[in-house]
């Protein structure tokens, strides 16, 4: 049996976007956004959709969580030879959406990405939940097919034996795991508005150099 939304809308009215009062460089409005979806209380605002497209030209996209606002871009963290680390090993190019319900507003970023600086990973991943590091070493091959939860369960106490929580052995960080950097090219901030009268705003690098200006404009929604 078929499910119907036709009927299902809601009209936006929270909050509009200017044109001419936003700031020349989308990291600032980025930042702007991010501090009050995280002063509304905003469930997990640093999570996005991360879509990638690998050799077989078929898009993928799953939750991955921001870890980073940096100069150029934005940084999460993943295993490397996961299904999106592969599709990045193969096209480097992705984007991530942002989608804030409570403010009816989201962010679409595209760009170029790399893995980080190993050093960099490293230190972060000393920074994570001691269980958190020891998933990381359950979740190898990440995606691949496992026989049962039994035998994860088995893999994660075997690891928590190995290196428990408070000792003076750390759980070594995966050489398969790290960060990528998502250098940012174009960034779309919407807004939404009523009678479907959205606000999108645009911005585009004028060029790859570092601290390269930006062009801003409107779309039709």
């Amino acid at each position: 049996m078929s499910m119907d939304f036709t009927d299902q809308r809601l009209s936006y009215e929270k909050g509009a976007l200017d044109q001419q009062s936003i700031p020349t460089s989308p990291f600032e409005l980025l930042k702007e956004w991010m501090n009050e979806a995280l002063a509304q209380k905003v469930q997990e605002p640093y999570a996005m959709s991360l879509a990638t497209c690998g050799a077989d030209n078929k898009p993928s996209v799953r939750i991955v969580l921001l870890r980073e606002i940096t100069d150029n871009g934005i940084i999460f963290y993943t295993n490397y030879e996961s299904a999106k680390g592969q599709d990045i090993a193969e096209n480097p190019n992705a984007e991530v959406l942002f989608f804030w319900h409570e403010l009816e507003r989201q962010v679409r970023i595209s760009g170029s990405i790399a893995k980080i600086d190993t050093a960099k990973s490293a230190a972060y991943f000393q920074k994570r939940p001691h269980d958190s590091q020891v998933g990381a070493w359950v979740s190898q091959p990440q995606s691949g097919e496992v026989a049962s939860r039994d035998v994860m369960e088995q893999t994660f106490d075997q690891l928590q034996a190995d290196y428990p929580d408070n000792s003076q052995v750390p759980v070594p960080v995966p050489a398969f795991w790290g960060g990528y950097e998502i250098t940012i090219e174009q960034v779309e901030f919407w807004q939404g508005r009523a009678n479907r009268m959205h606000d999108r705003i645009v911005y585009t690098q004028d060029s790859k150099q570092n601290n390269a200006s930006w062009t801003t404009k409107r779309l039709l929604p």
